[in-house]
Order: C-alpha cells, then sequence, then structure tokens
C-alpha cells in the first residue's frame, strides 16, 4: 500500500442516519460529507438503492463498519470483505474503516467491539489481518481505537503504543475517536496525552466526536447524547496534534431531529477553524 495522499475531505461531516435521507437530499449544502455505516447497506437490506444512489450523487461518503473483527482468529469473511469493495464502488466512497477489536469468534457473536491485549504478538497479528483485507479490497483502511470496559493482564504496551507499530507493520491509517479516547482515560486510566504522542501524525485521516452514556463509576460508549464538555475539551487537543483532519459527528441512539447533529457539526467546525483546521 502506498503513503497516505492529501484527504479529497475536508471539515466536519455526519453519519448519515434514516430519520434525515429526504432532509440531507433536499439541502445538499448542510454539511460537506457523509459517513455511511457499511453493515446497514453490505447486504442490500438497509436503504434504499435509489436513495442510496441520490445519497452519493450529492455529498462525498466514507463507509464505516463494525463486524469485520479484524482482530479476531476466525479467517476472515473473504464474501463480506468482496461485497464490501462492490458497496465501496457503487458509493464511490473516500475510505473504508472499522475497529482494531475483535467482535465474533466462530458461532459466538458479540453486541459489542471487545478490545484486545496490548502486546507485539497481537499487533502482528492484527496487522497480517489488516493487510489481507486491504489487499482484498485494493487499498489501505483506517482502523479505529475502541472503548473498553476491561485490561488484560498480559499487556506489555499502552494502547497509542499498540496502535502505531499496528499502523506501522499494516501500512494503514487511524480513525482517532475521541470519545472513545476519554471513555478510556474515565475507565480505564489511559493517559490522552501518551496515546496522541505515540501515534504519527500523517496517519491519522478522521476523527470522531460521540457522546457517552454515564452510568456513575463506568462510561459507556452509547452514541446516545451530545458530546460532552470534557470530551470537546479533549478534541481542542487531538486539532492542535492533527490539524486539518476531517471529523465525524456520530449519534446512534435516540436520534435527534437533524438540527441539532448540525450544530454538534457547527461547534466542532468552529473549533476546528480556531485550529486553524480549514
Amino acid at each position: 500500500m502506498s503513503h497516505s495522499a492529501p484527504s479529497p475531505i475536508r471539515g466536519v461531516g455526519i453519519g448519515l442516519r434514516t430519520p434525515h435521507i429526504t432532509q440531507l437530499i433536499q439541502q445538499p449544502d448542510c454539511v460537506p460529507w457523509l459517513e455511511l455505516l457499511s453493515d446497514n447497506f453490505i447486504h442490500q437490506s438497509g436503504l434504499d438503492g435509489q436513495l442510496l444512489d441520490a445519497v452519493c450523487e450529492i455529498y462525498p461518503v466514507t463507509l464505516h463498519g463494525v463486524n469485520l473483527s479484524l482482530g479476531g482468529t476466525a479467517p476472515l469473511d473473504i464474501d463480506y470483505l468482496r461485497a464490501l469493495q462492490q458497496l465501496a464502488q457503487r458509493t464511490r466512497a473516500v475510505w473504508i474503516s472499522e475497529h482494531a477489536c475483535f467482535c465474533h469468534q466462530g458461532t459466538a457473536q458479540s453486541h459489542d467491539l471487545l478490545p484486545l491485549p496490548y502486546t507485539l504478538d497481537t499487533a502482528a497479528h492484527l496487522a497480517g489481518r489488516i493487510r489481507q483485507a486491504q489487499d482484498i479490497l485494493g487499498q489501505r483502511i483506517l482502523i479505529e481505537n475502541v472503548s473498553a470496559y476491561l485490561t488484560y493482564t498480559l499487556s506489555d504496551m499502552s494502547e497509542g503504543e499498540f496502535l502505531a507499530e499496528v499502523l506501522r507493520q499494516a501500512d494503514c491509517d487511524l480513525l482517532l475517536d475521541v470519545n472513545n479516547l476519554y471513555v478510556n482515560q474515565r475507565n480505564l486510566g489511559v493517559d490522552p496525552q501518551a496515546f496522541i504522542q505515540a501515534i504519527p501524525r500523517e496517519q491519522v485521516r478522521e476523527i470522531h466526536l460521540a457522546g457517552f452514556a454515564d452510568q456513575g463509576d463506568i462510561l459507556i460508549d452509547a452514541h446516545n447524547n451530545p458530546v460532552a464538555e470534557p470530551v470537546w475539551a479533549l478534541y481542542q487537543q487531538v486539532l492542535q496534534h492533527f490539524p486539518e483532519t476531517p471529523t465525524l459527528i456520530e449519534w446512534d441512539n435516540d436520534i435527534p431531529s437533524l438540527p441539532v447533529l448540525l450544530d454538534q457539526a457547527c461547534r466542532a467546525a468552529d473549533l476546528c477553524a480556531a485550529s486553524s483546521c480549514n
């Protein structure tokens, strides 16, 4: 895979959600780009094909998946990857992203994205599977840091060091989820500054912002609330290290009206502008 080219998308986008489709088609200038959840469309059981094509005629889009299980041990699903490649071609997706995790093993399917132990062996395993996926897809992909609620006693690297090693070995890029980074800071004591410093600047291609659910002694990455104030503060620090990085507002549960999402996107855009991102 070649090194990253300059990003063909800029500014702050939002995730495409069914309640907003008609408005987004009717108001084509309200956001600069959209993210599509790959698994909603990959088996043609999601959005009507004509609506999908209409959206992609108006907006640059990216694809974001949750079911590839790059960190698992079962063989990668080649049929799934080929279907993903076809979806990317149909939508003219700017890039494809997935998660640095595993989510199924055999017949067992997790409804959460499960973290990996941070070791050199695990980094090599994950990187090898990313390279395999990239070879089939014919492009480099982005991997996202995930939220976690436990740690492994055999981990001997920090989260940032682990992901930096995976990026190096796999020759892929990072989707930096600031909400997940904050959730891990609160839940597990992850040092966000050490994480940021460990990641090569040129390999952060996208940023995610989302809201969490505060359960008191633990934060849940629920994507059901506005971006929290401490996440906005961490986002400002991230922008100092990774300027001019496209940002996405994620909201998957208890989906609000489109203006609420656009307000969140405008706030992110203002912070980007203040950090000379645009």
